[in-house]
């Protein structure tokens, strides 16, 4: 067998494996695509969007025993649920020394994700204009993120096959690819040619690409925040 072959064969068979090892790292539960900074790290959306929804009624239960918005604040920082707790206490201390609507915007911005920025948008105009029934709103929040995290999970449920195609159609072809290269060079010797090896790279460059639109497929789509602090506007 020609020093052609085997280059050409361990090639593909190193995309392969690359690509293979790339898209297995990429398939993580919960994994969601955002327009948040890359300096942050990736996390668990449903559990973000449970949490917010726990934090939301707490409020609304909070302001239900006849508190004003911004001392139901203070006391919901300590009881708040622990995947947002540090945000909502920085929200509770910036109340001493600014605005509501100012800490909101800051918290919007700690918390990074739109879900929060309706939150948000709720108090501000709970700070700025009259709202008539603010434990209504806040209920039908709580509602709005309980739904959105059974979509969440809906949604990765009904991926999950497709992540499992992911791992075997990879599996299977690059353990293919080695077992010809170890047992049975010959049947790649017609790739030994110009011809054969063009035709080797695309078939290379096609699985990598077939492999990553595929990995594609499992991610979720998060909308682009619209609520930012005052800082942060261009």
């Amino acid at each position: 067998m020609s020093i052609g072959i085997a280059v050409v064969a361990g090639a593909g068979t190193g995309v392969g494996l690359l690509t293979l090892v790339a898209g297995l790292r990429n398939l993580r539960p919960a994994t969601v695509s955002t327009s948040r900074s890359p300096r942050r790290p990736r996390r668990d959306e449903a559990a973000l969007s449970e949490g917010l929804a726990v934090w939301i009624e707490q409020l609304r239960d909070t302001l239900a025993g006849a508190r004003g918005l911004e001392q139901a604040l203070v006391v919901t920082a300590e009881t708040a649920p622990e995947v947002i707790r540090e945000a909502v206490a920085r929200f509770a201390s910036r109340l001493s020394f600014v605005s509501l609507p100012s800490a909101a915007r800051q918290f919007a911005d700690d918390v990074d994700h739109p879900t929060c920025d309706f939150v948000t948008a709720a108090l501000i105009v709970a700070a700025e204009q009259q709202v008539r029934d603010m434990g209504a709103l806040l209920d039908q929040l709580a509602s709005s993120c309980r739904d959105d995290v059974a979509m969440q999970r809906r949604i990765w449920v009904s991926r999950a096959r497709t992540r499992s195609a992911v791992r075997i159609i990879s599996v299977v072809i690059v353990l293919f690819v080695a077992m010809l290269f170890v047992f049975n060079r010959s049947y790649l010797s017609p790739y030994g040619s110009p011809e054969g090896a063009v035709v080797m790279t695309l078939v290379a460059v096609l699985f990598g690409v077939s492999l990553v639109g595929m990995q594609k497929l499992s991610r979720i789509d998060v909308a682009p925040r619209f609520v930012r602090s005052q800082g942060a506007r261009s």
